[in-house]
């Protein structure tokens, strides 16, 4: 008897020594994409050293929070000042300089190339994880969210399903009332099942919420327009509807980060907010978007930034971007030079790739940025381009200048971002180096990506 218990004993220490520990569940990943929304649109500062980077009448309490709970990118970029191309750009790390418009639906057609989009390069590094794209889709190419890797979705969705009214008179003359706005509740009730059934079965997840808000049509529940019509209007924001329309939107984000606070699944998630691109420049837009701010009476709704969405100046494409998320530091702020092209790169480091850059031509992961806001990204360029018929344009981000191109007519702006006294002067003509570098090296990119366009834009300068 006695030798049986020494058995038994050494045979339980023996099993309970040799027995393989479970590996810990990989990270979920969701990535809040807005839409047409302002780099200072929200009441919480995108810039913390200024001041005016914030709303003087929107009220965003719960994307204000998500924001503080983690880091914000004060030079956070959208790929492009549209809609689609942003889209297009964010799902395979590339450029939309690369993408190119017109020809992108055959060029990246499923199957018939080798680039992998962001639930491809996941399921890659982790077969683990279940991958959902909810709300716009609006590739513009016909094809829906599972033939470019995506286990669920709502299909091949555009602007049309957030919308109220199909007459395009009313988008900026009038506003419309409902109690699911933009979709919003159908959006946020979807995203917490999808969430819900992959906590309970221990699947890591990667989500992508794209909603249809803060896009025209101006639609919002009748209660908050009711609200914003008492309270005191601003200088560049005074738009009650509108305003209304961002704060259902703040409200369904708020009932979202409630839902991973209850089921405990917060701690292993990172949360990623931005916006496809900026605000309108007007609520109407005007036609002369590509005037200087000081030729309007009002205030740019992107104040202090110049311009808005359809325009490459800061207020087309710089936007509100931050990260929530295991060890990052709460209320911090990094001037690491972001963009969506870089998202790719970083979902790929954040989910255990160990050369997460391999998957992307043009991006680069800024995990490392996440832990400590004063890691840069090192020497790097950011380049944009404008697909118009009427004024093409491109630039390039570099350091603190920028430089912009207007192909139809050569006229070439440069500005230095970090000189407050003179982020609206145009230094062409005083820094004429910086100048011939900044446009060698955007010409060099472009013509190395897509020379068909680069020759196509040069004969219109010839001209």
């Amino acid at each position: 008897m006695r030798y049986f218990i020494w058995f038994s004993l050494l045979f339980s220490l023996l099993n309970s020594t040799t027995q393989i520990p479970k590996d810990p569940i990989p990270p979920n990943i969701i990535f809040i994409l807005a839409d047409d929304l302002g780099w200072s649109s929200l009441s919480e500062q995108m810039d913390p050293a200024m001041p005016g980077s914030k709303s003087d009448y929107h009220l965003t309490p719960n994307i204000d929070r998500l924001l503080k709970s983690g880091m914000r990118f004060t030079q956070g970029y959208a790929p492009a000042s549209i809609c689609s191309p942003t889209r297009r750009s964010i799902l395979f790390g590339h450029t939309p300089m690369r993408q190119d418009d017109e020809s992108f639906g055959r060029r990246y057609e499923p199957g018939k190339n080798s680039f992998l989009t962001i639930p491809q390069v996941l399921k890659k590094i982790n077969p683990e994880y279940v991958t959902a794209h909810y709300g716009k889709w609006d590739l513009r190419i016909g094809v829906p969210p599972s033939s470019f890797g995506y286990d669920f979705s709502d299909g091949d969705n555009g602007n049309g399903q957030g919308n109220t009214s199909n007459n395009g008179d009313e988008k900026w003359t009038t506003f419309f009332t409902e109690d699911n706005p933009k979709q919003i509740d159908t959006l946020t009730n979807r995203t917490k099942r999808f969430i819900s059934d992959q906590v309970n079965q221990n699947k890591p997840f990667f989500l992508q919420l794209s909603h249809y808000a803060t896009h025209a049509n101006i639609t919002a529940r009748a209660e908050t327009i009711a609200r914003f019509e008492k309270i005191p209007k601003g200088d560049k924001h005074h738009h009650a509807a509108w305003a209304a329309m961002l704060a259902d939107l703040d409200a369904s984000i708020g009932e979202l980060i409630s839902h991973l606070d209850q089921l405990g699944a917060r701690k292993n998630t990172y949360l990623f907010f931005m916006s496809d691109n900026g605000g309108v420049e007007f609520i109407a837009p005007v036609k002369n978007r590509l005037d200087h701010p000081d030729s309007f009476p009002s205030p740019m709704r992107n104040a202090p930034l110049r311009g808005g969405k359809w325009t490459l100046f800061e207020g087309g494409i710089r936007v509100p971007f931050f990260v929530s998320g295991p060890d990052i530091p709460v209320n911090s702020s990094s001037n690491t030079l972001v963009t969506g092209y870089d998202l790719l790169s970083t979902f790929a480091d954040i989910a255990g790739s160990k050369e997460p850059n391999s998957f992307s031509l043009d991006g680069n992961s800024f995990k490392a940025s996440l832990s400590n806001p004063k890691t840069t990204s090192g020497s790097r360029n950011l380049y944009f381009h404008r697909f118009n018929n009427g004024y093409p344009h491109s630039a390039i981000r570099s350091g603190d200048f920028k430089l912009l191109k207007f192909w139809k007519t050569g006229e070439i702006l440069l500005f230095n971002l970090k000189k407050k006294k003179k982020k609206k002067t145009n230094l062409a003509a005083i820094e004429p180096e910086k100048r011939v570098t900044l446009n060698k090296e955007l010409e060099r990119y472009f013509k190395e990506v897509n020379p068909a366009l680069f020759n196509q834009l040069s004969t219109l300068t010839a001209k």
